[in-house]
């Protein structure tokens, strides 16, 4: 994690616009990906005019950017102060995970008498390829994660559960990168992920089910060590809640 107090944005050069997307959309989107990473540190300032300038456009697109974060709680913007990335708080990471484990476990019930051939096929095709960078590539093999859930949801046609999903799991998704190799080791996440494609392939909803569900439950488990390890990036008033 980051400890400096000036502005650590991701080069610039990483960032390349899309012409179908909206600029405001897509720092939104990139600015997400650097708080998750802790490329961008909680406490941190977001200069508006700077990003604009580091991203050679006008400061409306930062400005939808900056709302768009704080309807997910990833900064707080404060009149006449300024915009900053908010400290990671467990009451938040909890609820989220609620609620998404109330989704994907029904989800993952669902591809278990649903899912077609070609989903199972796509999804052990991903484990393949979380194996292959399960060794110090933490990024790549998130997003492979991250694929991995979205392709359960899409094989059964639940587009809209997985937008209520990608709503809410940010700071969950902070917690998860904090974790990895450590709390939680990659290889442990390949054998639970294994494990929901055996009970959907199988056909077995409560198999599928019973894995999914402790699958997501495994950030209860790593968060007190998280929090113990990294006392910096939470509320103060969060940590009593993760002992």
């Amino acid at each position: 994690m980051k400890k400096s107090a000036k502005l650590a944005m991701p080069a610039p050069q990483a960032f390349q616009p899309i012409e179908s997307v909206s600029i405001g959309t897509q720092l939104y989107r990139h600015l997400r990906g650097a708080i998750i990473r802790g490329d961008l540190h909680p406490g941190q300032a977001l200069s508006e005019s700077e990003i604009a300038r580091q991203y050679s456009t006008s400061r409306q697109p930062v400005r939808e950017a900056f709302i768009k974060l704080a309807e997910e709680r990833l900064v707080n913007i404060q009149p006449q102060r300024g915009t900053f990335v908010v400290k990671i708080s467990v009451a938040d990471v909890l609820d989220a995970r609620f609620v998404r484990e109330a989704i994907e476990v029904a989800v993952a019930q669902e591809a278990a008498t649903s899912a077609p051939p070609t989903a199972i096929k796509e999804l052990r095709n991903l484990i393949e390829q979380q194996i292959a960078v399960s060794h110090g590539h933490n990024a790549e093999f998130l997003a492979l994660d991250e694929e991995f859930h979205r392709t359960i949801s899409l094989s059964v046609g639940r587009a809209h559960a997985w937008r209520v999903i990608e709503g809410i799991k940010a700071q969950m998704d902070r917690i998860r990168y904090l974790s990895l190799d450590d709390a939680t080791p990659l290889p442990l996440i390949i054998e639970q992920h294994s494990r929901i494609v055996d009970g959907i392939e199988a056909g077995n909803p409560a198999a599928a089910a019973a894995a999914m569900r402790s699958h997501l439950r495994e950030i209860i488990i790593s968060l007190p060590d998280i929090a113990a390890r990294f006392p910096d990036v939470f509320e103060s008033e969060s940590l009593t809640g993760a002992s």
